[in-house]
C-alpha cells in the first residue's frame, strides 16, 4: 500500500477538540516506533516529513546507532546496522517527535533473520504540554518520557501536545480507553498561560479530567504532576486572574480532594520539586522549556 500516517489520537474524535492546531499535533510522531529483531546489515526507510524540524532515530539493542534529520518532503535514507557476527539485534525505529511523518517502504539488506521484537515490560502513558512533548529533547528517544520509559524497560505511549493541553475531554477519554500500567500526566501549564480556567473552574476541571480517566483505569497508579517553575511567571496574573503559584495550588488540591475521597491509587509530583526556580537557569532553554540536557534531568527526578 501507500504511505502510513501514525496518529497519536483517534482519527474520528480529533474534530471534538475544535482546534486545528490539536489535530495537526495529535499528527505529531511522539513517541512513535516501530522495531524488529533482525541481523540485517542496512536498514533503507521512505520517509515524508512535515516543516516539524526534529530528528529520527534508529536504536540498536538500546544503544543510539544513528540520528537523522531531513527538511520537509519525501526521502528515501539508508542506515548501516552494527550487526556483525549474523546474531539478530533489535532494531528500533524512532520517528521525529515534532513532525508530522509518514512512512513508507521499510527495507532490510543483507539478514537472514527478521523476527517480530519483544512487546515486553509495563506501558507508561504520559500526557502533557510542551514539557512532555520536549521541544529541545536532542531526538525522539532522548525526551524525559523516552528516557524513563528506556531506564525501567517499560513501553511508552506519549500523549504530549505542545500548547495544546487544556484538560480536554477527548484527551481524557482516549487515555481512559488506552491499555497503560502507569500513567503520567503533566498538567496546568497552558491552561494558566491561556487563562483557560479561573479559580472557580480549575479544580473541577482537574477532577473531570482524572475521574474520565479513572473511568477505564480504576487500579492504575495515575501520577498528576504540577507546573513546573517557570520564574517570570510564578506570581504574574494572567487573564482569568490566577499566579502561576495559585495555579499549581489548585492542581494540588484538586489531586488531594480526590485521595481525600479514596483514590489511593492517585499520586501528586510537585513541580516545583522536580524543577525549582533556583534550578531554572540551567534546566531551561527559554524560562520555560528544558534544554536537551534538561531532559535527562527531569528524566532522572521524574522517574527517581
Amino acid at each position: 500500500g501507500g504511505a502510513r500516517l501514525p496518529l497519536r489520537m483517534p482519527v474520528d474524535r480529533l474534530a471534538t477538540a475544535m482546534s486545528a492546531n490539536f489535530s495537526r499535533l495529535a499528527r505529531t510522531t511522539a513517541g512513535v516506533r516501530f522495531a524488529v529483531r533482525t541481523d540485517a546489515a542496512a536498514l533503507e526507510l521512505e520517509v515524508e516529513l512535515d516543516p516539524g524540524g526534529s530528528p529520527l532515530d534508529i536504536r540498536v539493542d538500546g544503544i543510539l546507532a544513528h540520528r537523522w534529520t531531513g527538511g520537509p518532503g519525501r526521502h528515501r535514507v539508508a542506515f548501516p546496522l552494527p550487526v556483525t557476527d549474523g546474531t539478530p539485534a533489535d532494531v528500533e525505529v524512532w520517528l521525529p517527535h515534532l513532525s508530522v511523518t509518514r512512512i513508507g517502504a521499510v527495507t532490510l539488506r543483507g539478514h537472514r533473520h527478521l523476527l517480530a521484537a519483544a512487546r515486553t515490560g509495563r506501558r507508561l502513558l504520559v500526557h502533557g504540554s510542551s514539557l512532555t512533548h520536549c521541544m529541545y529533547a536532542d531526538g525522539p528517544s532522548e525526551t524525559w518520557p523516552a528516557l524513563v520509559a528506556a531506564e525501567y524497560g517499560w513501553r511508552l505511549r506519549n500523549l504530549g501536545f505542545a500548547g495544546e493541553a487544556y484538560l480536554d475531554p477527548v484527551v481524557a477519554r482516549t487515555i481512559r480507553d488506552t491499555p497503560a500500567d502507569l500513567i503520567a500526566l503533566e498538567l496546568g501549564i497552558n491552561a494558566y498561560i491561556r487563562g483557560a480556567f479561573t479559580a472557580r473552574t480549575w479544580g473541577p476541571a482537574v477532577c473531570g479530567f482524572v475521574d474520565t480517566v479513572r473511568d477505564g483505569h480504576p487500579d492504575t497508579p495515575v501520577v498528576v504532576l504540577t507546573p513546573l517553575s517557570s520564574p517570570d511567571r510564578e506570581r504574574a496574573v494572567n487573564s482569568a486572574g490566577l499566579t502561576l503559584e495559585g495555579a499549581r495550588s489548585l492542581t494540588a488540591e484538586a489531586v488531594r480532594v480526590l485521595q481525600r475521597l479514596g483514590d489511593r491509587r492517585l499520586h501528586l509530583l510537585d513541580g516545583l520539586a522536580v524543577a525549582p526556580v533556583a534550578d531554572a537557569g540551567k534546566l531551561y532553554a527559554d524560562g520555560l522549556h528544558p534544554t536537551a540536557e534538561g531532559e535527562h534531568v527531569l528524566a532522572d527526578r521524574i522517574g527517581a
